[in-house]
């Protein structure tokens, strides 16, 4: 069967409205076959100079993010014991390397997690990846004085 092309906006930071937004996807469509998650924020800075409000948004987009959206998602993959759960993470979440403390943490902990899930899925067919790629070049805004947002890649 073929869908229409539905368009949902969502910002993987903002934890609340996750679940809304799943639910939103699963009343549309029935299921989800295939979830990806890659949606990232990255900064780069000294551990000293980046605040514990910017870890947390961090935290909150490359972890709490896609367990949240996959939390969401999983109970209808395991009623009908089927479907598949990609994680694109990165490298970092293998390997730290200096001033990306807060994004390497993240990227670690979400693999953690996803290999966790990947063994408690087994049984009911459900096929959970973790895609860690090396460097890539991602979109910057160069950030006003200031302005911590304007530091952040997306």
């Amino acid at each position: 069967q073929t869908y229409a092309p539905k368009l949902i906006l969502l910002d993987i930071s903002d934890i609340s409205c996750i679940r809304d937004v799943a639910r939103e996807i699963l009343n549309c469509y029935g299921c989800v076959d295939i979830l990806i998650n890659n949606a990232s924020m990255k900064v780069k800075g000294a551990v000293q100079s980046i605040s514990l409000e910017l870890d947390k948004k961090i935290m909150d987009a490359n972890y709490f993010g896609p367990i949240t959206l996959t939390k969401a998602i999983l109970p209808n993959m395991i009623s009908r014991r089927t479907g598949q759960i990609v994680l694109i993470n990165s490298i970092q979440g293998k390997i730290g390397i200096p001033f990306r403390a807060a994004y390497a943490a993240s990227k670690h902990a979400a693999v953690g997690f996803f290999d966790c899930l990947r063994a408690e899925m087994e049984e009911f067919d459900i096929s959970v990846s973790t895609v860690n790629p090396t460097f890539i070049c991602s979109y910057h805004r160069p950030p006003a004085p200031g302005n911590w947002e304007a530091s952040i890649w997306k």
